[in-house]
This record gives structure tokens, C-alpha cells and sequence, in this order.
């Protein structure tokens, strides 16, 4: 019940992010709810037993392309005055696109599984082909603790690296794109180190009643 919800819970978010990607005339948005989508879509392959999908999103995409993405946008400061847009274009794109999809999914839906399933495969006999007991192998550790064992101990060094340059990225994407007002009072830490006390402190003398 629980993975029934949080499927829905994360399948609405993912429709409406992507909805608002193609909707939103800032780049810099589409771009962030673009992440949003990965990060729900990578939830979704969790819930659905795909756990190196789920991380291969989340490193991949979330990590690498949609920091990419935002970099590149911010970079090229993309005006948004004068950008006019023609929604009845996007809408019937979008409503051919939409009808398409559903056709496939409603094919999808249509296949006949249970006909694969009277299919008889005979296996050659061999020595090295042995029949497993999944039964016993509930012991052993799952998809996403063989994942984290291996990315945190074998592959740590460059796991940090690739984070360490990403944000780098991140943060020289926002540095370099930052507008710099004039006018505004900031710190100067020079000119406070190298003070004179004299002219900073000042004694009066008041007169005693």
C-alpha cells in the first residue's frame, strides 16, 4: 500500500515538472524542474526494483547533464523580454505528440503475455549449468547495498572527484553569471586590517556636575 502511494505520489510530481519544462519561458526553471524529473523518475525505478537505473539517474543525469544544462544556460544569460512564443504551435505539436504516446502504451497494454509463458525452452545439458535456489540467496545482500558497497569503498576516490568538479561547476556557473550592482557598500577587508587606532577611537571628556 505504502509503494502504491509513494508510486503515484512521485508519478503526479514527474507529470506536472515535465508539464512545466515545456511550459516555463525561463531557462533556468525548465532546467530545474527538469531535475526535479529525474530525481522523481530515479524514485520510481527505486520503487520499482531497478536500483542501478535509479542511480545511474541520479549520477548521470541529476549529477552530470542537468548540471550541464543549467551551466550552459546561465552561462549564455538568455533574455526573456523579447522572446515571443506561439502557443497554438506547441499545443498541436503537443497534442500529436501526446496521441502518439498513447497509442503506444495502449499497444503495449494489448500484448499477449501469457502466450510467452506455454513457451518450452530446453536447456543443453552441461556441467556448468546449475540450478539456483532463490530461496537461499535471500541472505545475501541486494541490488542497492552491492551498489553502495562497491561506489563507497572501491570507487570512493573518484566518486568524491566527480562530485568535488561538479560543484565546482555549480558554483563557477553562478559566479561567473552573477551581476554586479554598483553603488552597493561591501567589506573591505584590506582597508580594515590596515586602520589607524587613533582615528578609529576617540576619548571625550565630560564635564563632572
Amino acid at each position: 500500500m505504502a509503494s502504491t502511494t509513494l508510486f503515484w505520489i512521485f508519478s503526479i510530481i514527474s507529470l506536472f515538472s515535465a508539464c512545466m519544462v515545456v511550459s516555463l519561458s525561463n531557462a533556468v526553471y525548465s532546467v530545474l524542474f527538469l531535475i526535479i524529473v529525474f530525481c522523481n523518475t530515479a524514485s520510481l525505478l527505486l520503487l520499482l526494483g531497478a536500483e542501478f537505473l535509479s542511480f545511474l539517474f541520479l549520477i548521470v543525469y541529476v549529477g552530470a547533464i542537468a548540471v550541464l544544462f543549467l551551466f550552459v544556460v546561465m552561462m549564455l544569460n538568455v533574455k526573456i523580454e523579447g522572446v515571443k512564443i506561439n502557443y497554438s504551435t506547441i499545443f498541436l505539436i503537443g497534442f500529436f505528440i501526446s496521441i502518439l504516446f498513447c497509442i503506444q502504451t495502449w499497444a503495449a497494454l494489448q500484448l499477449d503475455f501469457e502466450a510467452y509463458a506455454n513457451i518450452n525452452v530446453s536447456l543443453p545439458s552441461s556441467d556448468f549449468l546449475t540450478i539456483t535456489s532463490w530461496i537461499s540467496e535471500k541472505s545475501l545482500p541486494s541490488n542497492t547495498e552491492s551498489i553502495g558497497l562497491i561506489l563507497y569503498t572501491s570507487y570512493s576516490l573518484i566518486f568524491i572527484m566527480c562530485a568535488f568538479i561538479l560543484l565546482l561547476a555549480m558554483i563557477g556557473s553562478i559566479v561567473l553569471t552573477m551581476n554586479q550592482r554598483a553603488g552597493v557598500k561591501k567589506q573591505q577587508i584590506s582597508l580594515q586590517l590596515y586602520r589607524d587606532q587613533s582615528k578609529v577611537v576617540r576619548f571625550l571628556d565630560f564635564r563632572k556636575i
